[in-house]
């Protein structure tokens, strides 16, 4: 995996963004501020402009620097730090080498589930992102130390995502505008972790067509 790998990445997101961006307003609007698909697109649409100035030397760590500093500037609400962050993070922790393994892009989401848990203070059944993402993380290290190929990794992590993201339907959220419905929150499926899910399918493409 390369710079190349990340910029298609980034695109595909953006692109499944902008295409379920009704969807994932539709999903926060039951226990949001109805911003969450529209923050998202408009968030990763600027990452893909701005890395379109981007030299094609830059490496991938610096890309992913570069995109998280992009969202946290261009993105209100939480999603835009928390995913910010996110990127921030697993690009320091990719550094200035120009390829990285499934060893590498499992400390990299390892550094942005920690960045994530940090600036949110939320944890595993707390009916945000993170009931996504951390099952994502757990699932991808587990393939790479057993050996499994970084694709095949990857399907499991989006696979355990699914799991997750499914499963905020029947948790009463904790976290965010959606904690102040109480019991109301459950029922519904969260929109952060919806969104979460979509951003690991773009990347288990990339990394495919890598």
């Amino acid at each position: 995996m390369d710079a190349a790998t990340v910029r298609r990445w980034l695109d595909a997101s953006a692109a499944v963004l902008h295409d379920q961006r009704d969807y994932l307003t539709q999903l926060d609007a039951a226990i949001g501020d109805a911003d969450h698909g529209t923050n998202m697109d408009r968030g990763f649409a600027s990452v893909v402009t701005k890395l379109s100035d981007t030299e094609d030397s830059t490496p991938p760590g610096r890309l992913l620097v570069t995109a998280g500093s992009t969202l946290v500037s261009t993105v209100g609400g939480a999603s835009g730090p928390l995913w910010g962050t996110a990127l921030r993070r697993a690009g320091k922790a990719i550094g200035d080498a120009e390829e990285f393994d499934g060893a590498a892009l499992a400390a990299a989401f390892e550094a942005a589930l920690d960045g994530v848990v940090e600036l949110g203070a939320a944890h595993l059944g707390d009916k945000t992102m993170v009931d996504a993402l951390e099952p994502a993380v757990g699932a991808l290290r587990e393939g790479v130390d057993g050996g499994t190929p970084t694709a095949e990794a990857l399907a499991a992590a989006v696979a355990a995502a699914e799991t997750g993201m499914h499963a905020t339907v029947a948790l009463q959220a904790k976290k965010g505008r959606a904690s102040y419905l109480g019991e109301r929150s459950i029922g519904h499926q969260d929109p952060g972790a919806t969104s979460t899910v979509l951003i690991l399918r773009a990347l288990q493409d990339a990394v495919a067509a890598s």
